[in-house]
């Protein structure tokens, strides 16, 4: 049986090892991938942590990654949509006997030399966008496309505020612009990451530790506060801190994971001004994907600069390494087998 790299957690004792495994068959209904880029995210780190634990795994090793772009290589039993050549984007997660899975966590992904996916979680690549950008958009990119568009439901000329301008966030703040927010205002502690939101579309950073932050909100929005906040973070104190500057019936999404508690310090406050609280996961990704992927070639986006760095497979851990300790300030990083 042939064999490929690939890079396995090992969930009990959160170790990552580089392994020789048997290259995966596609049966009834499924395509192989040759996988030719597959992004490095913060989830993959916390799942090596242990922040983050699968839920649905069967055993306890698991190959990471759930963005990745490639080639068709070959096709299952059944399969009439897909040739082999084709370039590809695949989904980051499928429907395994009828619950919603996430590749990379509850099923191998993509940091491998291939990737099996049902024929029915691919896009199409337009030969236009290179895979490097293509593998990000299942997640960096599309998760907050469906936070703004459809869980936040941001219109034009509506005031918003991104919390952590991460490898998610800066992304935000990009969609934010293009859909027609006004003004834009970005929330991060590090100075670096507020400079790249400025580049990025923001009208406003701010540090989340500057005491007149609330002050210089009211100033930019004409004293009406923040339609929707967006947590990226995922840090009950900047959701405080969103909730605090949110206008009346204004919304706050929240897409950074953690297992904190949810508070609202002023309640009465909270249902007087009819806010409300959000959660987002993930995106709708047979809309998202063919829309953003049209934007991009379109023109009216551009993700060449969210790509960070490229490593080959067999670097996955020091990958890893990079964007825990945020050396450099990563937006993404790229697997390349």
């Amino acid at each position: 049986m042939a064999q490929m790299l690939a890079a396995r957690l090992h969930v009990s004792s959160r170790t990552l090892r580089l392994e020789e495994v048997p290259r995966p068959q596609p049966g009834p209904g499924e395509v192989l991938v040759k996988v030719e880029a597959a992004g490095v995210c913060l989830s993959d780190v916390h799942l090596i942590d242990g922040t983050l634990t699968p839920m649905l795994l069967r055993g306890d090793t698991v190959t990471l990654g759930h963005e990745v772009a490639g080639t068709i290589d070959e096709v299952g039993e059944g399969v009439t949509a897909w040739a082999p050549g084709q370039r590809v984007v695949l989904h980051a997660g499928e429907v395994r006997d009828g619950v919603t899975c996430t590749r990379g966590v509850d099923y191998d992904g993509g940091w491998a030399e291939y990737a099996l996916s049902t024929a029915t979680a691919l896009t199409p690549l337009p030969d236009a966008i290179p895979f490097d950008q293509g593998a990000i958009i299942p997640d960096a990119v599309s998760t907050p496309w469906g936070a703004i568009t459809e869980t936040g439901g941001v219109r034009p000329a509506e005031a918003v505020g991104v919390w952590g301008v991460g490898g998610l966030g800066v992304h935000a703040v990009r969609l934010l612009r293009a859909v027609g927010a006004c003004p834009v205002v970005a929330v991060d502690p590090n100075p670096v990451a507020r400079e790249r939101a400025l580049a990025a579309g923001a009208d406003l950073a701010l540090d989340s530790a500057d005491p007149g932050l609330r002050e210089a909100v009211g100033a930019v929005t004409g004293g009406a506060g923040l339609a929707a906040a967006f947590d990226f973070a995922g840090v009950p104190a900047v959701r405080e801190q969103a909730l605090s500057v949110l206008a009346p019936k204004g919304r706050l999404v929240l897409v950074g994971l953690t297992d904190k508690p949810l508070s609202v310090t002023d309640g009465t406050r909270f249902s007087y001004l009819q806010q409300r609280i959000l959660g987002h996961y993930g995106s709708d990704m047979p809309v998202a994907l063919p829309q953003l992927l049209r934007l991009i070639q379109g023109g009216r986006l551009d993700f060449s600069g969210s790509v960070s760095g490229v490593l080959p497979l067999a670097e996955a851990a020091e990958a890893v390494a990079r964007l825990e300790k945020k050396e450099g300030d990563p937006i993404r990083l790229i697997l390349r087998p």
